[in-house]
């Protein structure tokens, strides 16, 4: 089994800046790539970003290309999402999540199912 625990979200003003975290845990010794996703209450939870472990290619939405970016520790297995001039379209829980396997890369994208893992959340709030 594989824990990811999610830290790092909070209240911030617009245009400013939080770094979230995912810690692994567990048997993390298969893990292909990583992702963030959001989801608002009401609605999908939709993808932020992406990165495969090996290799560290990067993947990001479109809203929020230019403004967050993925990156990660080998040695601490850790995922982090650093965010910057942060709108409240922002506002959101954000997961973590990990796939062990190979695959074609843009269905890491999807969610769900693509992936093996998922983090309990941790909440993001961007006041106007």
């Amino acid at each position: 089994q594989v824990q990811l625990v999610e830290s790092g979200g909070g209240l911030v003003q617009a245009g400013g800046s939080l770094r979230l975290s995912c810690v692994t845990s567990g048997r993390t010794f298969s893990m292909y790539a990583m992702g963030w996703f959001r989801q608002v209450p009401g609605k999908e939870r939709e993808f932020v970003a992406a990165l495969i472990w090996n290799g560290g290619s990067t993947y990001y939405a479109d809203s929020v290309k230019g403004r967050f970016t993925i990156s990660r520790v080998d040695a601490d297995n850790t995922l982090y999402l650093q965010m910057n001039s942060l709108k409240p379209e922002d506002t959101a829980v954000y997961f973590c999540a990990l796939r062990r396997t190979v695959v074609f890369n843009p269905a890491l994208r999807l969610g769900g199912a693509q992936y093996d893992y998922w983090g309990q959340g941790t909440q993001v709030t961007v006041s106007s």
